[in-house]
């Protein structure tokens, strides 16, 4: 049986310009929206709205600011009721730059942020809430978190914030069933105005595992990516949530599809997905940069060394 009100984000192009500056071309950004819209997929993440005083346009692709002019490009002439969303990260965003929603093609912005920074998001979500978005408040590294000041945080978005959603983010990929569990139960109990979403990252094959059980507790909205495509192990698969979801709005075959024709031929060109160095940072709940460092070194496959490094353990 489904449930009428999960709603499905996909952030391939976001979370994949992770590994490629934000570069992907106009084509192939276009070809992912056409296949996400045929599919019925409710949001398509774009990308950042960066400040390009803080980035230069010239080190990153157009994915890393989101200019209104590249969306339209890839969106003009598709019938479609996928809507766009972008993300804000605290201190990268200059909020002048953000038109009202109703001169913009954007339909969500969403502001990520640790629980440290909850404050100037909440200050965020409400600037572009009043812009006439929708919007979210993604709790970046989750697993970091300690217990009594993400109770304080999530008390805060759900007493000052405008937000529409509030995401568990599994920045790590280390995150098991059993947490998620208690993370979406937390906040379905703290958040009485909002709905309750989960962002995970495949460092442990659990991505897909762990936003079956957020959506078990609860969790209406769930994030994806076509193929897993994304930083280091990537994320849960676009196209093991349409097959898990039951909801006949959802039609798996565009996404089947555009793997075959796109995203064969692009893992030629960049690696993601599961590789035991992301494994290992997700199994010690670290940044996968240092895995990430690692294969593109000499030293990519010494898995047994790398793991002692991070230990902090001497090399035999």
């Amino acid at each position: 049986m489904f449930r009428e009100k999960i709603k499905v984000l996909d952030c391939t192009i976001r979370d994949g310009g992770l590994i490629n500056n934000h570069d992907f071309d106009h084509r192939f950004v276009r070809a992912v929206y056409k296949a996400l819209s045929e599919a019925g997929v409710d949001y398509m993440e774009l990308g950042y709205k960066n400040s390009k005083k803080l980035f230069s346009p010239k080190e990153y692709g157009p994915w890393k600011f989101c200019d209104d002019k590249d969306i339209e490009k890839v969106i003009e002439g598709i019938d479609s009721k996928t809507k766009i969303s972008v993300m804000v990260d605290v201190d990268r965003v200059d909020i002048e730059d953000v038109k009202p929603c109703k001169d913009s093609p954007v339909d969500m912005i969403r502001v990520a942020a640790y629980v440290k920074d909850i404050d100037k998001a909440i200050f965020l979500v409400n600037h572009f809430a009043e812009k006439g978005y929708e919007t979210t408040v993604n709790i970046m590294a989750i697993s970091r978190a300690l217990d009594n000041e993400l109770n304080q945080a999530l008390h805060q978005l759900e007493e000052e914030s405008k937000a529409k959603v509030i995401y568990v983010v599994d920045s790590f990929g280390a995150l098991y069933q059993e947490t998620t569990e208690f993370l979406i139960k937390k906040a379905k109990t703290i958040l009485k105005t909002k709905e309750v979403g989960i962002h995970g990252h495949n460092n442990q094959q659990l991505a897909f595992g762990n936003t079956i059980e957020a959506i078990i507790h609860d969790a209406n909205y769930v994030d994806g990516t076509v193929y897993g495509l994304g930083r280091a192990a990537g994320n849960c698969p676009l196209e093991l949530i349409l097959g898990f979801l039951k909801n006949p709005k959802f039609n798996i075959r565009p996404i089947l599809d555009i793997i075959s024709k796109e995203f064969i031929p692009l893992r030629e060109k960049i690696e993601w997905g599961y590789i035991i160095p992301y494994a290992i940072t997700g199994i010690l709940d670290e940044h996968p940069r240092a895995a990430m460092a690692l294969r593109k070194s000499a030293k990519k496959e010494d898995y047994k060394e790398f793991y002692e490094n991070l230990i902090g353990t001497d090399v035999d």
